[in-house]
């Protein structure tokens, strides 16, 4: 297809902007009959117009009544940037087209009007769509739509919100049996995975792969300093940042979660003689804060913005000409995603360092640039669609109206995930969300469907649909309290802080939260008051944000990496790390499990290198530390990385193969997970997003406290009187994909089979040494505390070798 097919109003302004489409714009443009397609293009290569060049050409030549085209993005601010992106070019071509977002931030009464009359481009979040489909007038808001576009599809393909998003697009389908579905995505490891996700099963889905552009320019930052042994600040590093920061117009600087990054904001700003504009944005701040900082980077106003995650999908940020990764990255795909913010255009290649954070992380920094380079991105398998997710879509099915049950399933089993649903299991959660199962079918509250003489299912309580319309979502908040300045300073809103974080601060206590310190005042109607106190040492909120673990793929990278000869590629104070390792005991390999025993300071030691990930590594050392126990071996504790779990007790370990059968293993998490706080914090999570427990109760979101108590009674309850119950069997299944990763430990275990080097050392190891400075974090008030830790290090290492 040529530009000539374009609507000669779209052909003019591309002329007028000195701009031709693109050849992927152009082949969007030629398949947009196609039922669903997945573009797969770089970042900056016009992914969004390509998507909407159908949009905008069908509305250029032929008008439209009413919804046209729903947009669906993670971000809430992506959305609003695809908006105002959108606005300019539709307002330069005088196209009569209304454009307006609709997410959690947007006011009642707006939402209200566009269900009245919905505007020709929405664009909304997952939830908010979930929403909208969950109206009595459903059919007529969506009678006229003709396509959804799915942003950076691939973020939510790896959650519970794209589950629940592509449960509402087969909703909508079965209303629009002809809507067009596309993904667009710049970081896709499986394409044909994604594409399958997209797509309404069994229907096919071809993928359009554009020109990738040019490699990345992509290093590690030297720096005067080498990185610590251990920790995640990388405070060593903030002279060289402040360097790059100084030579570029706009940096982002990236970081793993949001409280490291209001660490490394606040010594950032310290170090800022210059008084450069800088920013902090993350999800814990307040919104209009967000807002402001959002604007000023739009507006070239700062020449940097410490960020996580919540800046990491496609929002155009402005004239940003590099990111800078803090601390390993974990996971290759979403360095290259956050890469791709540098340098927002097509065939300019993006420019990124990375900023170890510690000495092992500069391996791990090393094996992540070359994967970028050999275009090798992680992914895994999500497996089948999640059943809390489904018992939510038939609550949601329900608040539309009367339903029958066959349908409903016929429906569900059109969404990519759920094509192999069992009727049984979708029977399962049909009995569950009408009469809440065995052992609560007694209480009216959870007896929430009935099924009319003319077979079709409804609520029993029609008035409950404003309820579940508040609880619709899959996105599980930590426990959190808002904080403001106090009333007689207006009382400005700063963000929020962890109850838990929150409950251990006494009035004159101080702590960081959008890169101010402030001093804890007092705790006024499940609001934390402050005032500023810039002159104190503060304590750290403790912001849970996102703490990743290692992708599969980037430890396997990193194996192999440990094999080599020599370490050209690596600065030299890691290379003799990595060659005293070699000396003293062993390095790593692929296919086998290291562990080392030695003394240490009156203890015995084991220290396991499995690789597996922080999760995995962290249910690992429970595991043993209880195998160890039945084995009369006594443990005293252990800590946990990415890469290795070091046991600490009284007794030096000689039989490895007996602590690691997998059988015994297994069987010790069974008796773990029945008594174990973990189960009850899944259970919380799943229970809230099937609809038995409430977050959101006549328009007031319940405390922490309050949701975890009721909670836990219905989780003692059912383990007592119902050990089947679904919610239970569900809670299982995610505990064991989610939080202790025990899948992880699984293919460690048949990796390494019966090949398990169990080394007796007469004193700790190179690579041992870093993980007890791990497990001797302990806080120390005062000025002292830097240089205690210090002198732990150096003590540390002149004891291994490495002083």
């Amino acid at each position: 297809m040529t530009a000539t097919a374009l609507p000669p109003i779209i052909t003019d302004w591309f002329q007028a902007k000195g701009w031709a489409p693109h050849p992927h714009q152009l082949d969007m443009l030629a398949r947009s009959n196609d039922p669903a397609l997945l573009l797969i293009a770089p970042t900056g290569g016009g992914k969004t117009l390509a998507g909407f060049l159908p949009t905008l050409a069908d509305l250029a030549t032929s008008g439209h009544e009413g919804l046209h085209t729903l947009y669906v993005s993670p971000l809430k601010a992506l959305a609003a940037d695809i908006k105002r992106n959108l606005q300019t070019p539709v307002a330069e071509m005088g196209l009569p087209v209304r454009i307006e977002d609709r997410t959690g931030d947007t006011s009642a009464h707006v939402k209200r009007r566009q269900r009245a009359d919905p505007p020709h481009i929405l664009l909304t979040t997952p939830e908010s769509l979930a929403l909208m489909t969950s109206y009595e007038d459903a059919p007529r808001i969506f009678a006229g739509l003709k396509r959804i576009v799915v942003d950076e599809i691939h973020a939510l393909a790896e959650s519970k919100r794209g589950d629940q998003l592509m449960l509402a697009l087969a909703r909508i389908q079965q209303l629009r049996p002809d809507l067009r579905r596309v993904g667009l995505s710049a970081t896709v490891d499986d394409p044909a995975a994604i594409a399958r996700f997209l797509a309404r099963h069994p229907d096919p889905c071809p993928i359009l792969i554009a020109d990738p552009g040019p490699d990345p320019d992509i290093a590690m930052l030297t720096t005067d300093q080498p990185p610590p042994w251990s920790g995640g600040g990388a405070a060593y590093a903030i002279p060289a940042v402040l360097d790059q920061v100084k030579a570029h117009r706009t940096t982002l600087i990236f970081h793993n979660t949001r409280a490291q990054a209001e660490i490394f904001f606040h010594n950032l700003w310290l170090a800022n003689e210059d008084a450069l504009p800088i920013g902090i944005h993350h999800g814990s701040l307040d919104r209009e804060q967000r807002a402001r900082v959002e604007a000023a980077m739009v507006a070239g106003q700062l020449r940097a913005i410490v960020c996580t995650g919540s800046l990491d999908l496609g929002i155009d940020w402005g004239d940003v000409d590099l990111v800078i990764q803090i601390g390993a990255p974990k996971n290759v795909k979403r360095l290259v995603q956050r890469i791709g913010r540098a340098n927002h255009r097509y065939n300019a290649p993006s420019k990124a360092l990375l900023v170890p954070a510690n000495r092992f992380e500069v391996i791990e920094c090393l094996a992540a640039l070359e994967a970028v380079r050999a275009h090798d991105l992680d992914g895994a398998p999500r497996g089948s669609g999640p059943l809390d997710v489904l018992c939510q879509q038939i609550l949601i099915a329900a608040c539309a109206g009367p339903f029958d049950a066959d349908a409903l399933y016929a429906e569900v089993t059109t969404a990519g995930a759920y094509a192999t649903l069992t009727r049984a299991d979708f029977d399962a959660c049909l009995d569950f969300i009408a009469t809440g199962g065995y052992a609560l079918r007694a209480y009216d509250r959870w007896q929430r469907l009935m099924q009319r003489p003319d077979g079709l299912w409804q609520l029993r309580d029609p008035r409950a649909t404003r309820q579940i319309r508040m609880n619709i979502g899959t996105i599980q908040d930590t426990d959190t309290l808002k904080v403001r300045f106090r009333r007689n300073r207006g009382g400005k809103p700063l963000g929020e802080i962890e109850e838990a974080f929150a409950a251990t601060l006494t009035p004159g206590d101080t702590f960081l939260i959008g890169g101010q310190i402030v001093r804890y005042e007092g705790l006024r109607e499940m609001t934390v008051e402050v005032s500023p106190d810039p002159g104190r040492k503060p304590k750290i909120a403790t912001f849970m944000g996102t703490k990743f673990a290692t992708s599969t793929q980037l430890s396997t990278r990193i194996l192999h990496m440990l094999q080599q000869d020599d370490w050209p590629d690596l600065p030299a104070h890691t290379a003799d790390w990595l060659a005293l390792q070699r000396r003293v005991s062993r390095l790593p390999e692929p296919g086998r499990l290291l562990i080392e025993s030695f003394p240490h300071d009156g203890r015995e030691h084991a220290c396991v290198y499995g690789f597996a990930g922080r999760n995995a590594q962290q249910t690992l050392g429970l595991l043993l530390t209880k195998r160890m126990e039945e084995m009369g071996l006594d443990p005293l504790g252990f800590v946990a990385t990415d890469y290795a779990t070091l046991i600490w007790g009284l007794q030096p370990l000689t039989d490895a193969r007996a602590l690691l059968d997998p059988q015994m293993l297994e069987d010790g998490l069974e008796a773990w997970f029945r008594g174990n706080a973990v189960m009850k914090r899944t259970f919380r999570a799943s229970a809230t997003i099937a609809g038995l427990i409430d977050r959101v109760s006549a328009g007031q979101r319940k405390s922490g406290r309050q949701a975890t108590f009721s909670s836990d009674i219905l989780y003692d309850t059912l383990v007592k009187y119902d050990p089947d119950h679904l919610l239970l069997k569900i809670t299982r299944t995610e505990a064991m994909r989610g939080l202790v990763d025990f899948g992880r430990v699984r293919e460690m275990l048949e990796r390494v089979g019966d090949r398990i080097d169990l080394i007796r050392l007469t004193r700790l190891t190179p690579f041992a040494a870093p993980l007890f400075l791990e497990a001797g974090r302990v806080p120390v008030d005062g000025m002292a505390r830097e240089r205690l830790m210090a002198e732990a290090a150096d003590a540390l290492m002149r004891e291994a070798g490495l002083g």
